[in-house]
């Protein structure tokens, strides 16, 4: 990921760093706690491990998120929230207590239950 050189407000810069399907999803597993690749891709159905490291990485160089990485055999990451990911981590909380809002709002109580958020 690149950052611009030039923006005409903060808002695009804080666009670019987390656009796509993948990096709210991502920020908001970490939230719960520090967590491995393969642990992510379990809990995030639907992403590809290609598709997770490449978020990874771009999360990784705005510093949204840190990694660890221990010794031994076999190598071991783990991945976890940066202060700068927790303040975002806040507004993608807003942005999911909104979500909840409008599927109440249609009817969709039966999704969430089974997602855990009711």
């Amino acid at each position: 990921m690149k950052l611009r050189s030039e923006y005409t407000c903060p808002l695009e810069m804080t666009h670019d760093m987390l656009k796509g399907k993948w990096k709210p999803i991502i920020i908001w597993q970490l939230s719960q706690g520090g967590c491995s690749l393969s642990e992510m891709k379990k809990a995030i159905q639907g992403i590809s491990q290609k598709m997770l490291v490449q978020h990874l990485n771009e999360l990784l160089e705005c510093g949204m998120i840190g990694k660890t990485v221990s010794d031994g055999y076999p190598l071991k990451s783990d991945y976890f929230l940066t202060e700068r990911g927790r303040k975002v981590f806040e507004a993608i909380s807003i942005m999911q207590s909104i979500g909840i809002e409008m599927m109440l709002e249609d009817d969709r109580e039966d999704f969430l239950r089974e997602k855990g958020l009711l």
